[in-house]
């Protein structure tokens, strides 16, 4: 989804990165007589200079996350964003401020590349003023109806922040540390206060994912300071830089002092919730509920696709998909049953399990490793750029792997100080046979997510571009790199890994009939979990958890199949307008180094590039 208050956590910088960017930005050359256009680009990117300092004043975490708590803002390192109601309605008044000042620009007297910046810009901003406009749940926008849910809150994400993104190098940093720790029960109080003011109004999370709240509540608020990692990761970061300190005594007593009551609140609140929620599981029965939908689901896609439109192309790639994936698997022997009772039998086949100790884990982390090593090597005759930042691939963590979903991608620094990271979900490898591996690996590593997040970082666009993301575009991407993997041969020897790299396909198609099921035809959670696991043949505890992540991101996962069917329908548009002169490298970096965008600014991106091809 696009969040601005969110979108610059995307790009984690350090310091040392982060300042000069901003430099390069704040700094034009200087022209004596500029032409029409480029005063209007100049504009234009002044103009985008400020909207990112803006995202950074308004958030800590975000002057943390891309390096600019330093000098002027060094005091943000020590705090915590305001969730509060007052902080809220001036951000919405803020929005539309600055969308005004965008429409005071002439794109049309901009350079090409210009106009390319200012439609993404203005797409992301009109949709999420049109978003707050209209919803007045959960600050309204459209970034999901619920302020705490098993994928949203402070009560996750904060300590996922604190451990990953925030530095302890110094001693002012783990004093910062300390600090943003007893800033912690504030925001989860105000996470609450976001919570009543949305049950006021008729809105509130299905039974089912307060289960799942309650389960991740009392998890991160049961251990003791000892065992809590709150606590350790301090300790162990200052005992690794050799700051001196009684760290550990410090953050136990803010944690057994204050985070752990404000644990008890959100619990209480969320039994509270618990005693009298409903089971129906589609944001239908929230206040304008379709209309909630409709937006989320074309802010999602980048398009006008209705939902009734999404369901019905859901089904038909199923059934296109499944007689595909039939004559695979009879080729390989399996003959016994329908599409998804042959996929039940490959996932509860012992021969494709990994261990599930950690030593197994470890085994299965060290084979997706081997992939991208092979994967990489044949890049260069499918990309002309290539990114710079390498990838490592990790575990969820312990603590939220029970309601995360099965794997997912975090950007590398923009200096390259830290790498890019895909994260898969072991918390029982029986849910990750290895024919499901490869496909994922490809699509959260090389060729996906990573490469193309990689190249847009690392490509000359204005900052705010280089961070923008979109779900159509990236995710689309992602799926089309599980083709672009087969293409590339990577299951020549492994016919049983590409029924794994149809069976995600089919994942992608079956998303898009079950979320808009749910949200636009009223399915039951229970009927959505059915028809997964029948056409798919997934345990049923990962159906759960991805029908469940559909309810609270409603949208969201009918972005991967709309996406990938534009790129492969715009590939397709320059090979047949091209011919021989068609290289499917130079189309990559066509499309790859503009950044992300939404899919209709990404066609004139790659009319352009016919055009250009066609002239030269």
């Amino acid at each position: 989804m696009i969040d601005r208050r969110r979108l610059i956590a995307a790009a984690s910088a350090t310091a040392a990165s982060a300042a000069p960017l901003l430099a390069h930005a704040q700094t034009a050359a200087p022209d004596a007589a500029p032409s029409p256009a480029k005063a209007e680009g100049d504009k234009m990117q002044k103009l985008f200079t400020d909207f990112v300092m803006e995202f950074v004043d308004r958030s800590p975490e975000t002057a943390t996350s891309v390096g600019f708590d330093v000098g002027p803002r060094a005091h943000q390192r020590s705090e915590l964003g305001d969730r509060s109601q007052a902080t809220v309605a001036k951000f919405q008044a803020a929005d539309r401020e600055d969308l005004a000042k965008l429409h005071v620009l002439k794109p049309a007297i901009m350079t090409a590349a210009d106009q390319i910046s200012y439609e993404v810009v203005d797409t992301v901003f009109s949709a999420n003023v049109k978003g707050e406009d209209s919803f007045a749940y959960n600050g309204g926008g459209l970034q999901g109806p619920y302020a705490i849910s098993q994928l949203t809150g402070a009560y996750q994400s904060v300590p996922d922040f604190l451990d990953s993104q925030h530095p302890v190098k110094t001693k002012a940093d783990a004093e910062a540390y300390l600090s943003r720790l007893a800033a912690f029960p504030r925001v989860m109080d105000q996470d609450i206060e976001q919570v009543r003011h949305d049950m006021a109004l008729g809105v509130a999370p299905p039974d089912f994912v307060l289960d799942k709240v309650i389960i991740q509540l009392q998890a991160a608020r049961a251990p003791g300071a000892d065992k809590s990692n709150l606590v350790g990761s301090l300790v162990r970061r200052t005992k690794a830089a050799g700051i001196e300190g009684d760290w550990e005594a410090r953050a136990s007593a803010i944690y057994t002092g204050q985070v752990q009551p404000a644990f008890d609140r959100q619990l209480a609140l969320a039994k509270e919730l618990r005693a009298k929620a409903v089971h129906d599981a589609g944001v239908w029965r929230l206040p304008k509920g379709d209309e909630y939908y409709a937006q989320s689901l074309a802010q999602a896609t980048t398009t006008t696709m209705s939902p009734a439109e999404v369901h019905k192309l859901g089904l038909e790639m199923v059934a296109k998909l499944s007689a595909e994936i039939d004559t695979a698997m009879k080729a390989q022997g399996y003959t016994k049953g329908t599409v998804g009772e042959r996929f039940r039998a490959l996932y509860s086949d012992p021969k494709y399990h990994f261990p599930n100790t950690d030593a197994g884990k470890d085994k299965l982390l060290a084979e997706l490793n081997a992939k991208i090593v092979v994967v990489t090597k044949k890049l260069p005759g499918y990309f002309g750029a290539l990114p710079k930042a390498p990838l490592l691939i990790k575990r969820v963590p312990k603590e939220i792997e029970a309601g995360a979903p099965g794997g997912y991608y975090n950007g590398a620094a923009l200096d390259g100080s830290r790498p890019g990271s895909y994260y898969i979900n072991l918390r029982d490898t029986a849910e990750v046979p290895s024919w499901t591996l490869p496909t994922l690996t490809y699509h959260e590593g090389i060729p996906g997510h990573h490469l193309q997040i990689s190249l847009a970082q690392e490509a000359p666009l204005p900052l705010i571009r280089r961070v923008l993301g979109f779900n159509a575009y990236q995710e689309g991407w992602a799926l089309y790199a599980e083709q672009l993997a087969d293409e590339m041969g990577m299951y020549e020897t492994d016919p049983v890994g590409r029924i794994g790299f149809l069976h995600d396909a089919l994942f992608r198609a079956v998303r898009l009939v079950v979320d808009s099921g749910m949200h636009g035809f009223k399915w039951s959670r229970e009927k959505a979990v059915k028809y997964y696991v029948d056409n798919l043949g997934d345990q049923e505890a990962s159906a759960i958890t991805e029908i469940e992540r559909y309810c609270v991101w409603p949208g969201q996962a009918c972005s991967y199949m709309v996406g990938k069917l534009t790129w492969l329908r715009l590939r397709a548009k320059a090979r047949a307008a091209l011919g021989d002169r068609f290289d499917i490298r130079k189309f990559h970096d066509a499309a790859l180094l503009n950044g992300a965008m939404p899919l209709k600014v990404l066609e004139t991106v790659i009319d352009n590039y016919i055009a250009q091809t066609k002239a030269a």
